[in-house]
Protein backbone atom coordinates (compact mmCIF):
# COMPACT_ATOMS: atom_id res chain seq x y z
CA UNK A 1 0.00 0.00 0.00
CA UNK A 2 1.44 3.59 -0.67
CA UNK A 3 2.03 6.09 1.91
CA UNK A 4 0.22 9.52 2.24
CA UNK A 5 3.43 11.35 1.09
CA UNK A 6 4.00 8.80 -2.16
CA UNK A 7 0.44 9.12 -2.96
CA UNK A 8 0.63 12.53 -3.01
CA UNK A 9 3.59 13.17 -5.06
CA UNK A 10 2.55 10.39 -7.91
CA UNK A 11 -1.41 10.60 -7.78
CA UNK A 12 -3.64 12.03 -10.47
CA UNK A 13 -4.31 14.41 -7.48
CA UNK A 14 -1.41 16.24 -7.98
CA UNK A 15 -1.39 15.98 -11.69
CA UNK A 16 -3.49 17.42 -14.81
CA UNK A 17 -6.56 15.24 -14.03
CA UNK A 18 -6.78 17.35 -10.64
CA UNK A 19 -6.24 20.40 -13.18
CA UNK A 20 -8.88 19.48 -15.45
CA UNK A 21 -12.12 18.53 -12.89
CA UNK A 22 -10.68 21.71 -11.02
CA UNK A 23 -10.68 24.13 -13.84
CA UNK A 24 -14.39 22.46 -15.01
CA UNK A 25 -15.74 23.38 -11.67
CA UNK A 26 -14.37 26.85 -11.64
CA UNK A 27 -16.32 27.35 -14.32
CA UNK A 28 -18.98 26.20 -13.56
CA UNK A 29 -20.35 29.29 -11.19
CA UNK A 30 -18.85 33.46 -10.85
CA UNK A 31 -19.44 33.09 -7.19
CA UNK A 32 -15.73 32.97 -6.06
CA UNK A 33 -16.57 31.22 -2.49
CA UNK A 34 -18.84 28.16 -4.48
CA UNK A 35 -16.63 27.53 -7.04
CA UNK A 36 -13.61 27.12 -4.81
CA UNK A 37 -15.38 24.24 -3.14
CA UNK A 38 -16.44 22.69 -5.73
CA UNK A 39 -13.14 22.44 -7.21
CA UNK A 40 -11.48 20.97 -3.70
CA UNK A 41 -14.52 18.56 -3.76
CA UNK A 42 -14.14 17.58 -7.80
CA UNK A 43 -10.13 17.54 -6.68
CA UNK A 44 -10.74 15.42 -3.68
CA UNK A 45 -13.36 12.76 -4.97
CA UNK A 46 -11.58 11.79 -8.24
CA UNK A 47 -8.50 11.12 -6.46
CA UNK A 48 -9.99 9.43 -3.83
CA UNK A 49 -12.26 7.08 -6.40
CA UNK A 50 -8.99 6.67 -7.84
CA UNK A 51 -7.37 5.61 -5.01
CA UNK A 52 -10.09 2.87 -4.24
CA UNK A 53 -10.13 1.51 -7.02
CA UNK A 54 -6.63 0.74 -7.14
CA UNK A 55 -6.43 -0.66 -4.23
CA UNK A 56 -9.89 -2.51 -4.99
CA UNK A 57 -7.91 -4.46 -7.96
CA UNK A 58 -4.75 -4.98 -6.25
CA UNK A 59 -5.50 -5.69 -2.58
CA UNK A 60 -8.94 -6.25 -2.87
CA UNK A 61 -11.69 -4.26 -0.25
CA UNK A 62 -9.47 -4.98 2.59
CA UNK A 63 -7.05 -2.81 1.14
CA UNK A 64 -9.72 -0.18 0.02
CA UNK A 65 -10.03 0.06 3.85
CA UNK A 66 -6.81 0.90 4.20
CA UNK A 67 -6.98 3.28 2.01
CA UNK A 68 -9.89 5.06 3.53
CA UNK A 69 -8.03 4.78 7.57
CA UNK A 70 -4.60 6.11 6.05
CA UNK A 71 -4.75 8.07 2.67
CA UNK A 72 -8.28 9.41 2.59
CA UNK A 73 -7.52 11.88 5.51
CA UNK A 74 -4.48 12.88 3.98
CA UNK A 75 -5.50 13.33 1.04
CA UNK A 76 -8.43 15.77 2.22
CA UNK A 77 -5.93 17.35 4.38
CA UNK A 78 -3.58 18.29 1.35
CA UNK A 79 -6.63 19.46 -0.61
CA UNK A 80 -7.39 21.74 2.81
CA UNK A 81 -4.07 23.20 2.69
CA UNK A 82 -3.65 23.43 -1.30
CA UNK A 83 -7.08 25.64 -1.57
CA UNK A 84 -6.99 27.41 1.94
CA UNK A 85 -10.18 25.49 2.92
CA UNK A 86 -11.12 22.69 5.26
CA UNK A 87 -12.13 19.76 3.25
CA UNK A 88 -13.28 16.74 4.60
CA UNK A 89 -16.15 13.88 4.57
CA UNK A 90 -19.13 13.61 6.40
CA UNK A 91 -22.54 11.21 6.99
CA UNK A 92 -25.40 10.85 9.18
CA UNK A 93 -23.57 6.85 9.53
CA UNK A 94 -20.08 7.33 10.05
CA UNK A 95 -17.28 4.54 9.69
CA UNK A 96 -14.60 6.94 11.35
CA UNK A 97 -15.76 8.67 14.32
CA UNK A 98 -13.50 12.02 13.09
CA UNK A 99 -16.03 12.45 10.33
CA UNK A 100 -19.08 12.78 12.35
CA UNK A 101 -20.82 15.53 11.03
CA UNK A 102 -21.49 18.84 13.35
CA UNK A 103 -24.91 20.46 13.55
CA UNK A 104 -24.99 22.74 10.43
CA UNK A 105 -23.84 19.35 8.14
CA UNK A 106 -26.92 17.10 10.02
CA UNK A 107 -28.99 19.74 8.87
CA UNK A 108 -28.27 19.60 5.38
CA UNK A 109 -27.59 15.46 5.34
CA UNK A 110 -30.88 15.27 6.79
CA UNK A 111 -32.49 17.95 3.67
CA UNK A 112 -30.47 15.72 1.39
CA UNK A 113 -32.15 12.24 2.48
CA UNK A 114 -35.60 14.03 1.92
CA UNK A 115 -34.71 15.05 -1.41
CA UNK A 116 -33.63 11.61 -2.38
CA UNK A 117 -36.66 10.17 -0.69
CA UNK A 118 -39.20 12.79 -2.35
CA UNK A 119 -37.08 11.54 -6.06
CA UNK A 120 -34.33 13.73 -6.10
CA UNK A 121 -30.67 12.68 -7.75
CA UNK A 122 -28.25 12.33 -5.08
CA UNK A 123 -25.66 13.14 -7.60
CA UNK A 124 -26.94 16.10 -8.08
CA UNK A 125 -27.50 17.22 -4.68
CA UNK A 126 -25.17 20.37 -3.12
CA UNK A 127 -26.20 23.19 -0.79
CA UNK A 128 -24.39 26.00 -0.47
CA UNK A 129 -24.58 29.08 2.81
CA UNK A 130 -23.14 31.40 4.37
CA UNK A 131 -23.30 31.51 8.27
CA UNK A 132 -21.63 33.02 11.86
CA UNK A 133 -20.68 30.35 14.06
CA UNK A 134 -19.15 31.22 17.18
CA UNK A 135 -18.84 34.52 15.50
CA UNK A 136 -17.16 33.99 12.58
CA UNK A 137 -18.57 34.00 9.20
CA UNK A 138 -17.98 30.79 7.46
CA UNK A 139 -18.75 30.11 3.48
CA UNK A 140 -20.34 26.72 4.39
CA UNK A 141 -20.55 23.61 1.21
CA UNK A 142 -21.58 20.33 0.73
CA UNK A 143 -22.06 17.69 -2.06
CA UNK A 144 -23.90 14.76 -1.91
CA UNK A 145 -22.20 11.58 -2.14
CA UNK A 146 -24.44 8.32 -3.50
CA UNK A 147 -23.84 4.99 -2.77
CA UNK A 148 -23.26 3.35 -5.89
CA UNK A 149 -23.35 -0.45 -6.33
CA UNK A 150 -19.91 -0.66 -7.71
CA UNK A 151 -17.51 -0.51 -5.98
CA UNK A 152 -19.44 1.40 -2.40
CA UNK A 153 -22.12 -2.06 -1.62
CA UNK A 154 -18.71 -3.92 -1.51
CA UNK A 155 -17.52 -2.20 2.06
CA UNK A 156 -20.80 -0.64 2.75
CA UNK A 157 -24.02 -2.80 1.77
CA UNK A 158 -25.74 -5.55 4.04
CA UNK A 159 -23.25 -8.68 2.87
CA UNK A 160 -20.28 -7.90 3.54
CA UNK A 161 -17.22 -10.81 3.36
CA UNK A 162 -16.12 -12.31 6.93
CA UNK A 163 -12.18 -11.18 5.93
CA UNK A 164 -13.83 -7.34 5.31
CA UNK A 165 -15.98 -7.35 8.19
CA UNK A 166 -13.37 -8.36 10.94
CA UNK A 167 -11.00 -5.72 9.55
CA UNK A 168 -13.62 -3.31 9.24
CA UNK A 169 -14.59 -3.93 13.02
CA UNK A 170 -10.39 -4.09 14.04
CA UNK A 171 -10.00 -0.64 12.01
CA UNK A 172 -13.82 0.74 13.10
CA UNK A 173 -14.89 -0.55 16.28
CA UNK A 174 -18.14 1.84 16.30
CA UNK A 175 -19.07 1.55 12.36
CA UNK A 176 -21.80 2.49 11.49
CA UNK A 177 -21.45 2.89 7.88
CA UNK A 178 -22.74 -0.23 6.04
CA UNK A 179 -26.65 -2.08 5.71
CA UNK A 180 -26.63 0.58 2.78
CA UNK A 181 -28.37 -0.09 -1.05
CA UNK A 182 -27.28 1.75 -4.06
CA UNK A 183 -28.59 5.04 -4.84
CA UNK A 184 -28.96 5.75 -0.97
CA UNK A 185 -27.29 8.67 0.52
CA UNK A 186 -23.61 7.76 1.95
CA UNK A 187 -22.29 10.86 2.83
CA UNK A 188 -20.95 13.99 1.51
CA UNK A 189 -18.24 15.93 0.69
CA UNK A 190 -18.18 19.04 3.38
CA UNK A 191 -16.27 22.51 3.12
CA UNK A 192 -15.57 25.43 5.24
CA UNK A 193 -14.44 28.39 3.94
CA UNK A 194 -13.41 31.26 6.78
CA UNK A 195 -14.62 34.58 5.28
CA UNK A 196 -13.72 37.36 7.91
Amino acid sequence: MKSAASFLAGSAFGGLAFIAIASLAAAETADPHLAKARTAIAGLGQALKNELMVAMKSGGPVAAVQVCKTIAPAMAEASSKAMGLKVGRTALKVRNPANAPDAFETRVLEDFVAKIAAGGDPAKLEHAETVTENGQKLFRYMKAIPTAAVPCLTCHGSDLAPDLKAEIDKLYPSDQATGFKAGDLRGAFTVTEELE
